[in-house]
């Protein structure tokens, strides 16, 4: 398998450990795009410090406040953070826990894939039973093992 700089025929501008994680990259991409399987199964695995949290519960979704944009808050050019365009004033948007706010079609896809805010991570409950578990574990290790 050629090299993305040999297709094209142009030198790469870094040195050799950025060559090696372009070509990884590369490789990915083909493998992805000829539908070939890739092995994830080590993404399977427990070890949810080494993964992205479980999608958010869809009660804690569901339940998410619809607002409406105040005038204050459009005359201050208040954006979503997801899409980074400005909201109208009376638009109707969702208010995360944490009081960040997002257009409905922006937080929904992202909350389908994980269960935090994308600004400050702000965790939703999931309907994962292993990742509530290791949360719980997680909280009760900082706090000195009381739980």
């Amino acid at each position: 398998m050629a090299s993305y700089f040999e297709e094209h025929d142009c030198e790469p501008g870094s040195g050799p450990r950025e060559q090696l994680h372009r070509q990884a990259l590369l490789e990915l991409a083909r493998s992805l795009f000829n539908g070939l399987e890739i092995d994830v199964g080590f993404l399977e695995s427990e070890d949810w410090d080494h993964r992205l949290p479980p999608p958010a519960a869809k009660q804690a979704v569901e339940s998410l406040p619809s607002v409406p944009i105040t005038p204050q808050q459009a005359d201050k050019g208040l954006k979503c953070p997801v899409c980074l365009l400005e909201f109208e004033e009376e638009e109707v948007v969702r208010k995360m826990p944490c009081q960040h706010l997002f257009h409905k079609g922006c937080i929904l896809p992202w909350l389908g894939k994980t269960n935090s805010c994308p600004l400050c991570r702000h965790e939703l409950p999931t309907d994962n039973e292993q990742y509530e578990e290791y949360k719980k574990d997680k909280v009760g290790v900082k706090c000195g093992g009381h739980l």
